[in-house]
């Protein structure tokens, strides 16, 4: 039964991979090419006449990891990170923008398949250990990889550069004002945000990635962040795959967007302590209890707001 069940999950991961950059596609065939005309028109303008004050001076985008099922609906484990996130002063946080979709929509959405996505869901919110809900995170990290793809990467990083421009601007963020927006990606969502950044970072927005267990590529975006943090764990094994996957963030590698922005002091590598990438012991565990008394989550809370605040992050002593 277990082989069944093995060589099934297989099966549906082949062809989550063959299938998965027909989204990107289709969305650009259809009206992508118009849409993303108009977005990369928005970001580059000097002046949009508008002069209304922005009511917030810092614009934050939290996008979750490759468990996330749609935008609307935070996993709850990444709820108290998010919280305190929305505590700090003067700072908007923009928590709806589904990082695995190029138009925005969950898997339970208006998808052929959104019938069998809710069942998934449904076993995964019963038993969250469920094999079933490994489906969720096979399909979501299959567009991890059309984003870090040099060929549908840019159709798919439009994309999602146009829902986070869509979700700024309904938060009142003007275009041509100049105030800091970070992307923070968990996971997959780490890189998604580079690699919607190579568009962000166009025009007069100034763009700032915290990786928190990402697996990135070595994206062009990287040229236009103007600082990424990365946070990983020792034991994270998903994360250290990133470094090995990708040859331009192999150590000698050369012309590379990863290398070339080490060198110029815009990528800082900080390790959190022995956290795995899920599990016992992963960054959003409130259970194990570090050294110094704190949880794993708050650890990582604390680094994440430590980084914006331009704070030193406080690490699991060794």
């Amino acid at each position: 039964m277990l082989t069944i069940l093995l060589v099934g999950l297989l099966v549906f991961v082949l062809l989550a991979l063959t299938v998965a950059p027909l989204e990107a596609l289709g969305w650009w065939s259809k009206r992508g090419a118009e849409e993303a005309a108009q977005t990369v028109q928005q970001i580059l303008v000097d002046d949009d006449g508008d002069d209304t004050p922005e009511p917030f001076e810092h614009y934050i985008v939290y996008l979750s990891g490759i468990g996330a099922i749609d935008g609307h609906s935070i996993p709850p484990e990444e709820l108290p990170l998010v919280e305190a996130l929305e505590a700090l002063p003067n700072t908007a946080v923009i928590r709806d923008v589904f990082p695995y979709s190029v138009t925005n929509k969950g898997l339970t959405g208006q998808r052929a398949l959104s019938w069998l996505w809710s069942r998934i869901e449904k076993a995964r919110l019963k038993k969250p250990e469920a094999l079933a809900g490994m489906l969720v995170n096979a399909r979501n990290a299959m567009q991890l990889f059309v984003s870090a793809d040099r060929r549908y990467g840019p159709a798919y990083n439009l994309g999602t550069a146009r829902e986070v421009v869509e979700a700024l601007r309904r938060k009142g963020y003007q275009l041509d004002g100049g105030k800091p927006v970070t992307l923070i990606g968990w996971s997959g969502g780490a890189q998604i945000s580079i690699g919607a950044a190579w568009y962000l970072g166009m025009g007069k927005i100034p763009v700032r990635v915290v990786s928190i267990g990402g697996m990135m590529s070595d994206d062009p975006g990287l040229e236009r962040v103007d600082h990424l943090w990365h946070l990983r764990g020792t034991k994270d094994v998903f994360e250290k795959l990133g470094g090995v996957m990708f040859a331009g963030r192999w150590p000698r590698a050369a012309f590379s967007p990863w290398t070339d922005a080490l060198k110029e002091g815009r990528i800082d590598i900080i390790d959190l302590g022995p956290m795995h990438h899920n599990g016992k012991a992963h960054y959003y565990d409130p259970n194990v209890i570090g050294p110094d008394g704190r949880s794993y989550l708050q650890v990582t809370i604390d680094a994440v707001v430590a980084v914006l605040t331009d704070r030193p992050v406080d690490t699991i002593p060794g």
